[in-house]
């Protein structure tokens, strides 16, 4: 299956949560942090108030506690609103 956003809606790949911090202590599953770098699957169209400024394959940042999470064929998707994605990591 395929998702295809529609209007200002982004579909994104969470990247993989940090397993250990940055002075070495592992994080236990219950205590890693939602991924905020996401990479973008699919773009909706837009509205005519909305203009997508991002594509498929760039990396993202979104806000920590934006969009809806889908498990689809074993791979877990996230899809916010265009204005939920607050950079685009070059």
């Amino acid at each position: 299956m395929k998702l295809k956003p529609t209007a200002d809606n982004v579909v994104l790949k969470a990247t993989p949560a940090e397993e250990t911090t940055a002075s070495g202590i592992i994080l236990s599953t219950s205590t890693k942090e939602k991924p905020v770098v996401s990479e973008v699957v699919a773009v909706g169209e837009g509205t005519k108030d909305v203009v997508m400024s991002v594509k498929a394959g760039e990396k993202v940042i979104v806000s920590k506690y934006a969009g809806t999470e889908v498990k689809l064929d074993g791979e877990e998707y996230m899809i916010v609103k265009m204005g939920d994605i607050l950079a685009v990591v070059e």
